[in-house]
């Protein structure tokens, strides 16, 4: 991946509720979660929010590490096994954002680490992406109303389930504040 492509390869998404997210990120930064290439929190970044890059990956967080330096940007990387331990344990971020990465015990977590009136924008496959690839695996899949469930005394801003196209898929999304 280019630079010029990490500017243009964020979620819609993010940049629909980027406002939003600006004003979350008074609380705290906004933790990219298992951010892979960094796209989404790089956009964010970009925009002048505070950012954190948590990820397995160094190779991955090593790139990311030199734009951070390069565009002098208000971010950090995180290299964190996100399934082992409490990784989330006694952190607090003003919004926590997922996509493509499912792992419900860190539900929880993820929940207790977003600080009153932070949000959550989440967004991965659903069951009805067996019918389009992969993963087929229901441990990577949410099912219907899965997000709603788990944030469910939250303030909803956008759910959405169902097919996208490029690439076609199911997805599962969710945008609430705490």
């Amino acid at each position: 991946m280019t630079m010029d492509n990490a500017r243009q390869d964020h979620s819609a998404l993010v940049e629909k509720f980027v406002s939003e997210l600006k004003l979350a990120s008074q609380y705290g930064a906004v933790l990219d979660l298992a951010c892979g290439s960094g796209r989404n929190g790089l956009y964010l970044a970009r925009k002048g929010l505070p950012v954190v890059f948590a990820d397995q990956d160094q190779e991955k967080l090593a790139r990311l590490d030199e734009i951070i330096s390069k565009e002098q940007l208000d971010a950090k990387t995180w290299l964190v096994d996100l399934e082992t331990g409490h990784p989330l344990e006694g952190k607090q971020f003003g919004a926590i954002i997922v996509f493509r990465y499912l792992y419900r015990p860190l539900f929880a977590a993820i929940r207790d680490s977003i600080v009153p009136s932070g949000l959550i924008v989440y967004e991965t496959f659903n069951v009805g992406q067996r019918a389009y690839g992969r993963p087929h695996n229901p441990d990577f899949l949410l099912r219907e109303n899965e997000l709603a469930t788990e944030f469910r005394n939250w303030q909803v801003l956008h759910q959405f389930e169902g097919v996208v196209s490029k690439p076609q898929s199911a997805i599962s999304q969710l945008v609430a504040r705490q």
